[in-house]
């Protein structure tokens, strides 16, 4: 995965490179496009790295929520008498999402004689999970020192829950600092599209009044405008919508969703509002 991500970093890089090149060198004369193209381009470096990173979050989530059932199922199977490896076994034919693959992969590596703690630690190394890491650990040292593993699987499940739990509550109670975060956007837009609408055209006023043929025109003067007040929009879109996903899911990279969205819509209202 780090490999492919540096290689796309490199080739959208190099891509990014020749867009602001080429700006800057047929495109300076032209302010309001100018900006423009720049903002644009860093928004294309970025994108791909960072959709890449929340589609890896997404999965690890996926994993984090399955892995409860999991490992209550293997608790289940403890309890019946089986042994752990007929115990993952058995339950490596139940469906866990994302998380089946792994968990016949153990199966697998316990069958070919693997130590437990060995093939555990693949196991949550595969995951990729921070939260799933820590719990691994836990349950590798009680079987490292004879701890009742039944008695520990059930307490790794009990705390997986109560995390998932605690998710769902922070959720709730972030739900309407979300809505907060998107009233303040579409407040900005608003006052974006009036400062567009009113006071734009008493500039051009003005400037047709006092300015000389020879300097700057109005309609020069409100293409300029439409354009700052265009970028303003994606950049805060942009940025409300990372913080949107960082109260929310807790990461940064949760908010490329929101900020796709703010971004879109934000545009082409504006656009929209141009012709009315």
């Amino acid at each position: 995965m780090e490999k492919r991500l540096m290689t796309i970093m490199v080739i959208n890089g190099i891509i990014v490179a020749f867009i602001i090149l080429f700006d800057f060198l047929f495109l300076k004369e032209i302010p309001g496009l100018f900006t423009s193209v720049i903002i644009v381009s860093l928004i294309m470096f970025v994108l791909p790295i960072t959709l890449i990173r929340y589609y890896e979050m997404v999965k690890v989530k996926g994993l984090e929520e399955n892995f409860p059932q999991f490992i209550r199922d293997l608790v289940e199977s403890l309890r019946s008498g089986m042994t752990l490896p007929k115990a993952v076994e058995s339950i490596s034919r139940n469906d866990y999402g994302n998380l089946s693959q792994l968990v016949k992969r153990l199966n697998v590596q316990l069958n070919w004689g693997i130590p437990f703690n060995q093939a555990f630690l693949k196991f949550s190394r595969g995951t990729k999970s921070k939260l799933i890491g820590r719990m691994t650990l836990t349950i590798i040292e009680s079987h490292r020192f004879g701890g009742n593993l039944t008695d520990v699987f059930e307490a790794i499940s009990s705390t997986s829950l109560e995390i998932e739990r605690l998710r769902e509550e922070r959720k709730l109670y972030i739900n309407s600092q979300l809505m907060t975060g998107y009233v303040i956007f579409f407040v900005f837009l608003i006052v974006i599209i009036g400062l567009q609408k009113f006071l734009i055209p008493t500039l051009s006023d003005i400037s047709e009044q006092t300015l000389s043929e020879d300097q700057i025109e109005s309609q020069d003067l409100a293409a300029e405008y439409t354009s700052i007040f265009r970028n303003l929009i994606i950049l805060q879109g942009l940025f409300a919508g990372l913080v949107i996903g960082k109260m929310s899911e807790g990461q940064v990279v949760g908010g490329i969703k929101h900020s796709l969205f703010l971004i879109i819509v934000g545009v082409f209202i504006f656009s929209v509002s141009g012709f009315i």
